[in-house]
């Protein structure tokens, strides 16, 4: 499955981006509003990756 969003900055002052989670990987990690994502990041191929996963309260 391969879904996209879109990166916007998160505050003027900062150089942190926010994007939204696309519903089907909402409803696929079976996220909810207080939970969390742990991000893991990897060099797979020569290319790099980040790895999610949704960590529950």
């Amino acid at each position: 499955m391969s879904l996209e969003s879109s990166v916007a900055s998160a505050r003027k002052e900062s150089k942190s981006l926010r994007a939204t989670i696309p519903e089907g990987i909402v409803a696929y990690l079976d996220l909810k509003a207080t939970d969390k994502l742990e991000w893991k990041m990897d060099t797979i191929k020569g290319k790099r990756v980040a790895i999610i996963r949704g960590v529950k309260k």
